[in-house]
């Protein structure tokens, strides 16, 4: 059974109980790399001057963090039809456990993975609004 490596674990720890709870789940099923949660404003902004981020108002500057980016492991960034099947399965946990989330390969939460502006297929974000 998969689990979380120490750096995982020390990550997912900045997160939010519901994605902890999530996360925790999914482990279960599934090996992944948890890459970040909670970030500083410098990290923030050397990610949206590299074009990796759109925004200085990511849900990775609160604490406790309210978005993650996570990898299926072994991480291939160019696997996309992995990273899909394996956010497929998340957001089937999340819908599971009643807690709204968002994927950053589907912005708009339509199921459609080809219609975003920008795609983040390793992030995930709650949605309560």
């Amino acid at each position: 059974m998969p689990k979380f490596s120490t750096k995982s674990t020390k990550i997912l720890n900045s997160c939010d109980e519901d994605l902890i709870a999530i996360f925790n789940e999914a482990i279960r099923y599934i090996d992944f790399s948890v890459i970040e949660g909670h970030r500083t404003v410098k990290r923030q902004k050397q990610l949206k001057a590299a074009g990796l981020s759109k925004t200085m108002s990511s849900k990775h500057l609160q604490m406790p963090s309210k978005a993650i980016d996570i990898a299926p492991y072994p991480i291939n960034f160019d696997d996309r039809e992995r990273i899909v099947y394996f956010a497929g399965i998340i957001k089937g946990i999340a819908f599971s456990k009643g807690i709204p989330l968002t994927w950053g390969g589907d912005w708009n939460n339509d199921t459609e993975v080809y219609d975003n502006q920008f795609d983040d297929l390793l992030h995930f974000e709650l949605n309560y609004e």
